[in-house]
């Protein structure tokens, strides 16, 4: 859950969110000394006269060129990995469907006979004391946790967006194709998202809201909305 005047992620509650974590503060570590390199250099070409007398530096322009490199490489590994898990869908205890409506969800659990609903946010008014305006639905996704959830997302209407940035997701939902993302929630909890793509009016009143809870509680919860 996001805090005021938060400066970072929120914290991470899947594995694939730590994975991201860990490699925003490394690309930082990169671009910092980067950065520390470049000052360096301008402050000992302004402190300091250098000779104009060099025509030819084969041995700067071999670093320069060999530097650079390294450095992309640097980062470039460890971001291919994470797209690769990110993609990685592998026997999922789960799977949800989530349908994007102007402007509300739908979600369906296809491995049940009879669970779906539709997900609104509650109004302002309506609001009961001490939840989060704006983030707070009627409905919410419950899901077991520490098991694998797939998630496909879809539209019915125009561009939305499934995104819950606690646990590393933001999958496009366009009508007319099926995309879908996984993960595993790492700790029980109650995390928020919202559409993360312009759908018209009211695109900052459609929030998500998942609930990660122990199997017993799925288990009870799933038989009382299916029965």
């Amino acid at each position: 859950m996001a805090n005021h005047s938060q400066f970072g992620f929120q914290d991470a509650s899947s594995p694939i969110m730590e994975e991201l974590v860990e490699f925003h503060d490394h690309a930082l570590m990169v671009a910092l000394a980067i950065c520390s390199l470049v000052l360096y250099l301008l402050a000992l070409m302004l402190m300091e006269k250098l000779s104009s007398n060099t025509v030819d530096a084969q041995e700067i322009e071999l670093v320069w060129t060999i530097l650079p490199a390294i450095v992309l490489v640097m980062l470039a590994l460890p971001s291919l990995q994470i797209l690769y898990m990110m993609d990685e869908i592998d026997e999922p205890d789960l799977t949800l469907k989530a349908i994007g409506h102007q402007w509300y969800w739908t979600y369906e659990y296809t491995d049940f006979k009879d669970l779906s609903f539709d997900s609104y946010m509650i109004p302002t008014p309506d609001l009961p004391l001490g939840n989060f305006r704006l983030l707070e639905v009627d409905h919410r996704i419950v899901i077991p946790m520490e098991s694998p959830i797939r998630v496909i997302v879809t539209a019915d209407d125009v561009l939305h967006s499934w995104a819950v940035p606690s646990l590393g997701v933001k999958t496009d939902a366009i009508p007319g194709r099926l995309n879908q993302t996984s993960f595993i929630t790492t700790r029980p909890g109650i995390f928020y998202g919202q559409c993360s793509e312009i759908c018209g009016a009211n695109h900052s009143f459609m929030p998500i809201v998942v609930e990660s809870a122990p199997l017993n509680y799925f288990e009870n919860w799933s038989s009382l909305l299916s029965s």
